[in-house]
Formats: structure tokens, sequence, C-alpha cells
């Protein structure tokens, strides 16, 4: 599986005219799964978000992670957002490939799957509509964007 991750101050999505999913500061993810991937990646790319010391602390380091904004005071928040177009291939031309992608009913499973966890591991957590034609809004914080993958166990 794999990530965009967004550090924001704010951002929500937006299906046909409505706000679905929305939070404060904390973190944008676009997710996104490929073939091979299974709960076991799911898991493990929502450690590696959780525990992404990518929020400043007191001395304007990069420290803290989500959860640590939590105990901070704040509820640092997860919007995740679902995004087959993160599996693009453009090396074969102009028209990206999305061969890497796992398949739709897959994808959605994978996805719904790591909403399930994350709610589970998370006070703050809002999603975008998976394969709706969406409008994320979002105000970068930094800006910071951090790509982050989880390898597929491949079989033959």
């Amino acid at each position: 599986m794999l990530a965009l991750v967004q550090r924001v101050a704010r951002a929500q999505v937006v299906v046909e005219g409505q706000s679905v999913g929305a939070i404060g500061r904390g973190l944008l993810v676009l997710v996104c799964a490929e073939h091979g991937d299974g709960e076991g990646q799911a898991d493990k790319l929502l450690a590696k978000l959780l525990k992404l010391r990518i929020f400043s602390d007191a001395q304007g380091k990069m420290n803290l992670s989500v959860q640590d904004l939590d105990g901070a005071g704040t509820q640092g928040g997860l919007l995740i957002v679902s995004q087959f177009t993160l599996a693009a291939d453009t090396s074969g031309g102009n028209r990206p490939s999305f061969k890497a992608a796992a398949a739709p009913d897959e994808g959605r499973r994978l996805y719904d799957y790591f909403v399930t966890q994350a709610r589970q591991a998370h006070a703050v957590v809002q999603t975008g509509v998976f394969a709706a034609d969406m409008q994320v809004e979002l105000v970068n914080d930094g800006p910071v964007t951090i790509p982050v993958r989880v390898a597929p166990v491949l079989t033959k």
C-alpha cells in the first residue's frame, strides 16, 4: 500500500457540493492499495502514519506524531481519502497506466479495512467517499508532504 501524507492546518472532502469529511490540524492521507496488498500492509501503513513524527515540538523540530498532538491538548485528525491514481506509472508515455492499483473491489475492501483500523486506533478520523468524484480542500502546513509505501507481498 502507499500513501501520500500531507500535514495540514485543516482539510475537507466535498462530494456533490456537500462536505463529507473535515479535520482541523492533522494529516490528510491519500491512500492506494496495489496488487498483492492485504490487511498486513494496511496495518503496517497505519502504524507508520500514526507514529510519523512530522509535527513541530516546542523547539520547532519535527518531533511529534499525530497521536502526540492528542496528548498536547489538541486533537490531531486523520482525513483518509482513497486515491488509486497514486499507483500511476508514467514510464510508458504521456498517459498514465494504473495496472499496479488493486482491482476496485479489493481496493474498496482494503480501504474500508484501513479506515476501520484507523478509527479503532485514533480518536479523530474522517474520510472521503470511495470511488466518488471528490474535491479535496486543504491548507498544507509547512508545506510538509511525504510519500509512504509499504511493499506488497509478491507471490509467484
